[in-house]
């Protein structure tokens, strides 16, 4: 017996006729009958009640459809199979932020090992990460709120520090740095507005740790909407530390000199998943560190 013979037969019960069935096959209505008649010698069985209308199968034919519907179905899910490990894909999700600091090193050294895979990248919030990790919309994410969820692995790769984004000629710009005690006439800028909880969180935690409140508070959706109301001289905005490495034009940057003054960055994966492309990513991220002389989860 071969695939041929079943999937024969299948065309022919669900057509219910051998000329529509061996039209759908693209071949002669003879040589179909013949097959089936071969499969049917072959089983030592009568598959389907000949001279008799309507199409009617017999009782082993009704059975013998099932179970070689089931077998064409697996057959069809392996090719499927042996097509995505030929293809292979892994997503990673990221907070915006994380791209001013070393992830675009990390994306283009795992591109440089792993060149046959596809990778896709996709900016998520930290919430929306987790839930797309879940789902399986992306292998791993990068974000900065450490959320306590049973079905997801967390590291933390570093604590970022904080630095201060401030309009250019703010005098705290001729500062080596500055305390949030200087902030709280300011009209802070936090960010993203929602969802939440968010690193917008953690900065007001952090004012609220040090018995500070801003004279004014402003939400946005994104950095560079806050980025954008600092260069306007709307207020001030506190950000990683990576952000200032990219310059934009009427901003400055001044770092914060207060303990605990950090944005972590966490790796997060699914629960128990060591897949290869996690573990390289790992391995990746930690050389990089060492070259770079960051200390790796601290």
């Amino acid at each position: 017996m071969e695939l041929r013979h079943l999937r024969y037969f299948v065309a022919v019960a669900r057509e219910r006729s051998f000329t529509r069935a061996a039209a759908a096959l693209n071949m002669a209505q003879p040589p179909l009958s013949r097959q089936i008649q071969q499969l049917e010698e072959e089983l030592g069985t009568t598959l389907i009640a000949r001279g008799v209308r309507p199409f009617q199968l017999t009782e082993p034919g009704r059975l013998f459809y099932e179970q070689s519907v089931q077998v064409l179905e697996r057959i069809d899910d392996m090719h499927a199979a042996m097509r995505s490990v030929q293809h292979a894909r892994f997503s990673m999700g990221f907070v915006a932020s994380t791209l001013y600091g070393r992830l675009p090193e990390v994306i283009r050294a795992y591109r440089s090992a792993r060149p046959d895979v596809e990778l896709t990248l996709l900016e998520l919030t930290t919430i929306e990460q987790l839930r797309a990790l879940k789902e399986g919309r992306i292998d791993v994410g990068f974000g900065r709120i450490l959320l306590d969820d049973p079905g997801i692995d967390r590291l933390l790769l570093r604590n970022e520090t904080l630095v201060v984004a401030l309009p250019t000629g703010h005098p705290a710009l001729l500062q080596s740095g500055v305390r949030l005690t200087d902030l709280q006439a300011e009209t802070l800028i936090v960010y993203p507005k929602a969802p939440r909880p968010s690193y917008a969180d953690q900065v007001l935690g952090l004012f609220r740790t040090h018995g500070i409140k801003p004279a004014r508070l402003y939400e946005v959706r994104e950095l560079q909407t806050a980025l954008g109301l600092v260069a306007a001289e709307v207020g001030i905005c506190v950000v990683p530390a990576g952000v200032s490495r990219f310059r934009r034009d009427n901003v400055g940057y001044v770092a914060l000199d207060e303990p605990g003054a950090v944005s972590p960055i966490l790796m997060s994966t699914r629960k128990n998943d060591s897949s290869p492309d996690l573990l390289l990513l790992v391995r990746i991220i930690e050389d990089l560190y060492r070259a770079s002389g960051i200390a790796f989860g601290q």
